[in-house]
This record gives structure tokens, C-alpha cells and sequence, in this order.
């Protein structure tokens, strides 16, 4: 790939020059053809975009994948189709332009930001097998760990199998340095690249190797990574930005279990990823084994898909679905899968802090979540933190606050004296919701920052006519729950 970048600031001031940004292309092709686009089919945007002018010749460039006419292009991206054709981003006919790679438009943090990738595979259902070398765009799984990752200002941030780069343009935003690793020579030059045209403010430092070898020896605030996490069986062609060239998920494994070397002291380790559910052995009890002593982790199990539909999707992604070998290539992963005792796959979020006494929390949670949830990972983390350092008479004399979130509802016959449930649900964050009895709700509804622990307990035991030292023995360990999932504050 070329090395000179010089045309990024004049490719960006063309893409702002035609209002090629996120927002306004939505509004040009408009909400049909804008989810449209997302199952991958271009019809309905390209009646949208045939003015020829600048922002519909950017759409149908390089979101359609069309070529457009020359002339069209020079007007839209002004001195700038030869170089990006020698830049290797277009290509050029005598009276035609057509896009090599992706330029999309992204928005995040509140910027407008391109991503420049390799182009979008099987457009209009066309079957099309990518290099073991593709470069993948914005995808549901990077979109997800930018809203996993927690967005603290900090002086060092590792990404880790960057890929086209878009982690590093959202740690750019918050970190002071941020080092950007993969394994695709291709990749890191995009990564470079669109470093430069978004003019990220933090100083990107593009490495290649595999794993940490491109940084032995070195800590970080955050490391976050969506590592190539398929779980095949490691034979036949490789596509890097989604196999490992490890079986299974020994790549996670890996991950998880060495990341926190290189983490100082208190930084987050954060992996979207996922993992095989093996006959025999539950899942948590499986990932929890990878966890070590020495770390406080939160690891979330989000979904879980069965061996043929994982295949199937994966087949699907690398564009075999429907081609002569589809058949052979899904019963071979399928024996694989069956041979290793691999019942199922599970996909979720990882999250490591080195430091502390070791709390180790491995929730099933598929149900609706706030987005970005980062903000309520490293809440979780601070609850850790809270309660580690609390035994039950510094507990009773704290003051808790109820999350201002938290509802109660109450299930029951109409007209019923008492409700035959309780229950206390968050409404932002993890959205957790439990069941409560009516002194837990009491608690809880009293716990206003006025009042320590022991206070209210007594208050009560005063009212329900009940032991104190009963009470505390029961719903001490109740109120550290309610910290620990969030419904309490100190």
C-alpha cells in the first residue's frame, strides 16, 4: 500500500465541502433506502442519489459501489481522483470513476468522521468471496465494543487488532497516546489513514505484529479489542480480520489471560468476543477459570448461538453461501464443532481491571440494555471498589442513595390488599430488575443520603415490630447486592 498520506486533509475538506457525513446522507436516500442499504441492497438509494450533484456522486462512489462519471467525480472530489487512484482508494476508465475502497461516512462523539475500509461484500446479493487479507469496515461487532469501552480520560490506550482503525478513533477522542496493533499490512495503512483524515488529536502510533509482541513490556490505561474471534477449525484459508489461525477460542483465552500484563495498575482490559459452550461444563464456570486472582471482572453473556446457525452466519459473511462448495465447507465445520463437544457459542463482553481482591461477577444478561453501556462498566467497578473496603459496622454506618432510575412495580389481582410480588426495576444502565420483599422496598425507598445503613435497619425493625441484630444478619448481605447491581449508590 502506499505510504504517503498527503491527500487526507484535502479528501477531508471534499467530503465536508459536499456534506458527506452520516446525518445528511440518512436524510438524502431517507429512512426506506437508509435500511435498505443495511441488508446490503442499493436499489432504493440509487433512485435517491441521481442529481450528480456532490453529496449523491459520494453515495453512489463508494456506499453503492457504482461508477459515476468522470467529470461528476472531478466536481465532487476537486484535484483529488488521480491521486486517489494512485492512493489506490479509486479507479478510473476514460469517461468512468469507480471506488476501490470504502470511505463511510461515521458518526461518533458527537464528530463527523470517515472510515476508509475495503468495500463492502455481496451488494444486491452477489456472491462474492473475500481476500484472506480484507479489510472489514464498520461492522455490528465494532460498533459494540465502542459502546462497551469505557470513555475516561486516560494517558495510554492499546488497541489490539485494529483493523480499519475505529476503535483508535474513538480512544483518540479521550487518550493521551493510543497504539494501534495488527497482523494485515493493509489494515495498518487504513488505520494510518484514516488517523489523518479524521485529525485525531491524540498521537496514533500504528504497530504491526500478533497479539502483544508489538508491545512487550509496555502498560496501558485501556486496552480494548475485538480480536478475531471466530471459532473454526483452523484450517484451510484464513481471513485475518475474523481467524485467529487458533482452534476454538483459544485466541480469547489468550487474551484474557496475558492482557493483564500489560495493563497498569487499575486499567481495563475489554474484549467483545466469543466463546464455545462445551458438553458437560457450564459456561461461567469455563470462562471464570481464565479469570485471574489478581483482577476484579464483569463478564456479560449476551447471546448464545447453536453450532448450525453459527456456521451458517459465518458462511454467509465470507460469502461461500450458495457457492458449489457450501456444502462441503458447512458439514466440515459442523464434525469439527460436533468432535470437540462444542454444543453451542456464546458471544458477549469481557472486562478486566488489574488490581484489587479479585471479584469475579459472570452474568447471563440477553435482555435490552442502555447504550453505551461503558458508563455502567465501570460503575460496576467503582460498587467493587465501594464495597471492598466496607465490613458490616462500616456498612451500617454508610449513607446509600437510590439510583433515581429505579421503579417499583407491583404484580397482583386487582383489588388484592397485599401485591403478591415486588419488583425493583433500573431503567438505564444494565436495566437490571429483582424481586424484592417489602422491607428490601422499604429500604430501598428510604435510602436517601440522610440516613446511614444501621439507621434505617433500626427505623424498620421500630416499625415492623422486629429483632434489629435479625434484620442486619438478613439484609446486610441484601444491601451489598443492591450496591453491587447498581440500585444503590454510596
Amino acid at each position: 500500500m502506499p505510504s504517503d498520506l498527503d491527500f487526507a486533509e484535502p479528501l477531508r475538506d471534499a467530503l465536508l465541502a459536499a456534506h458527506f457525513t452520516y446525518d445528511r446522507v440518512a436524510e438524502a436516500i431517507g429512512e426506506e433506502a437508509h435500511r435498505a442499504l443495511g441488508r446490503n441492497e442499493t436499489l432504493p438509494a440509487q433512485r435517491r442519489t441521481t442529481s450528480g450533484a456532490p453529496l449523491d456522486t459520494l453515495v453512489r462512489l463508494f456506499l453503492l459501489q457504482t461508477t459515476v462519471a468522470r467529470d461528476e467525480a472531478d466536481q465532487a472530489l476537486p484535484g483529488l481522483v488521480d491521486r486517489l487512484c494512485n492512493a489506490g482508494l479509486l479507479e478510473q476508465s476514460v469517461s468512468e470513476v469507480a471506488a476501490r475502497t470504502d470511505c463511510r461516512p461515521y458518526a461518533a462523539d458527537d464528530q463527523d468522521l470517515w472510515v476508509v475500509s475495503d468495500l463492502t461484500p455481496g451488494l444486491d446479493g452477489a456472491p462474492v468471496a473475500v481476500g484472506s487479507d480484507h479489510v472489514l469496515g464498520i461492522s455490528s461487532a465494532s460498533t459494540s465494543l465502542a459502546q462497551l469501552t469505557m470513555r475516561e480520560p486516560v494517558a495510554s490506550a492499546l488497541d489490539l487488532g485494529t483493523g480499519c482503525g475505529v476503535q483508535a478513533l474513538h480512544l483518540g477522542a479521550h487518550a493521551a497516546r493510543v497504539v494501534a496493533t495488527d497482523v494485515n499490512t493493509r489494515a495498518l495503512w487504513m488505520t494510518r489513514l484514516n488517523a489523518a483524515l479524521n485529525e485525531v488529536p491524540a498521537e496514533v502510533d500504528v504497530r504491526d505484529g500478533s497479539f502483544f509482541e508489538p508491545v512487550a513490556g509496555e502498560r496501558f490505561d485501556l486496552i480494548a479489542t475485538n480480536p478475531p474471534f471466530v471459532i473454526s477449525p483452523a484450517t484451510g484459508e484464513r481471513l485475518v480480520y475474523r481467524d485467529s489461525g487458533l482452534p476454538g477460542d483459544r485466541v480469547v483465552e489468550h487474551i484474557v489471560r496475558t492482557g493483564p500484563d500489560h495493563l497498569a495498575d487499575g486499567g481495563w482490559l475489554q474484549v467483545l468476543a466469543n466463546w464455545s459452550i462445551v458438553a458437560g461444563r457450564s459456561w461461567d464456570d469455563r470462562l471464570g477459570s481464565w479469570l485471574r486472582d489478581d483482577c476484579d471482572a464483569l463478564v456479560v453473556q449476551r447471546e448464545t448461538l447453536d453450532p448450525s446457525a453459527y456456521v451458517e452466519l459465518w458462511l454467509k459473511d465470507s460469502g461461500h453461501h450458495g457457492g458449489p462448495d457450501y456444502a462441503r465447507r458447512y458439514d466440515t465445520w459442523l464434525s469439527w464443532l460436533e468432535e470437540s463437544g462444542i454444543e453451542g457459542v456464546g458471544f458477549g463482553w469481557i472486562n478486566v481491571r488489574l488490581g484489587g481482591g479479585g471479584t469475579h461477577q459472570l452474568l447471563e444478561w440477553p435482555y435490552d440494555v442502555e447504550q453505551p453501556i461503558g458508563p455502567a462498566i465501570h460503575a460496576w467497578g467503582d460498587a467493587v471498589t465501594d464495597l471492598r473496603g466496607l465490613g458490616d459496622e462500616e456498612l451500617l454506618a454508610t449513607t446509600l442513595r437510590a439510583r433515581e432510575d429505579v421503579q417499583q412495580e407491583t404484580v397482583g389481582r386487582p383489588g388484592a390488599e397485599d401485591p403478591e410480588a415486588i419488583v425493583l426495576r433500573q431503567q438505564r444502565g444494565f436495566r437490571r430488575a429483582r424481586t424484592a420483599d417489602t422491607v428490601e422496598a422499604a429500604f430501598l425507598g428510604a435510602c436517601d443520603g440522610d440516613l446511614s445503613v444501621g439507621q434505617l435497619l433500626g427505623a424498620l425493625g421500630a416499625l415492623l415490630e422486629r429483632d434489629v441484630a435479625e434484620l442486619q444478619e438478613t439484609y446486610l448481605p441484601v444491601v451489598r447486592e443492591l450496591v453491587g447491581e447498581g440500585f444503590l449508590t454510596t
